[in-house]
């Protein structure tokens, strides 16, 4: 039986835009109190009128999770205005494809920021917070979720520093899962396939044609695929906890 999530407050970072929007909107449908951090403040208010008009609430965070400083920030506000933090969703990310030969190492740097860094910054500023709500909510339960690919299940040509981030997605949810397991917070990793966001739009159009080819014909998942994804796994009773799930579209056979 689904557990509703009244009182509870969730904080979703890279919400302007894709799986981080769509999941927002839905976790505040369940009755949660729903932080949007990105960068495009213009989209993050957008969604906030939106919620805000269906009688849910939200707190609009422009941050740049990359910066540490920015992260812990991010999460303070939360806490002091929405008075306490049970779920955090890792979805901002930055997938820049190419060969590794002659690569822009620029990009790397890039997507290790936001992939990695942000990601380990937004949850280590994260986990005081779950811990103590998970010891002193009436759900007893507080949750991680993190946004990897198959791409952090497969290495391919053309991905390579990227498959790397996400590889580590995996690797350091695993980790944290044993650490805090028996203290009732949740760590859950949702490695999608090919999904319908703004995700590949930030590649050269050269790399974008050759590495998405192979993807040519299939019919992607949407973003609200895996927004009932992540709702599902923090609407189970606390003694269920869903560690892993990947999803592919139907027509994805790699």
């Amino acid at each position: 039986m689904a557990e509703e999530l009244n009182g509870t407050v969730a904080l979703v970072t890279g919400a302007s835009s894709g799986i981080g929007e769509a999941t927002a909107r839905q976790l505040a449908a369940q009755g949660a109190a729903v932080a949007l951090v990105a960068r495009r403040k213009e989209r993050l208010e957008a969604l906030a009128a939106e919620i805000k008009s269906a009688g849910g609430q939200a707190l609009v965070l422009p941050t740049d999770i990359c910066q540490q400083a920015d992260a812990i920030a991010a999460v303070e506000r939360t806490v002091n205005e929405l008075g306490r933090l049970d779920i955090l969703v890792n979805n901002a990310g930055l997938m820049l494809l190419s060969n590794i030969h002659n690569a822009d190492t620029e990009e790397w740097e890039r997507m290790i920021d936001i992939n990695l860094k942000g990601l380990l910054y937004a949850t280590h500023a994260a986990l005081p917070h779950l811990l103590n709500a998970a010891e002193n909510s009436p759900r007893r339960v507080a949750d991680v979720i993190n946004i990897s690919s198959v791409a952090g299940r497969r290495a391919r040509n053309g991905a390579g520093v990227y498959s790397a981030t996400k590889f580590g997605i995996v690797a350091f949810t695993e980790s944290l899962r044993q650490e805090v397991t028996g203290r009732h917070v949740r760590v859950s990793v949702v490695e999608p396939g090919v999904v319908r966001t703004e995700l590949d739009s930030h590649m050269d159009p050269e790399n974008r044609a050759r590495t998405m080819k192979p993807f040519m014909g299939v019919t992607p998942l949407e973003s609200e695929d895996i927004a009932d994804i992540i709702v599902f796994i923090v609407t189970r009773h606390w003694r269920s906890a869903i560690n892993e799930v990947l999803v592919r579209p139907t027509e994805q056979a790699f």
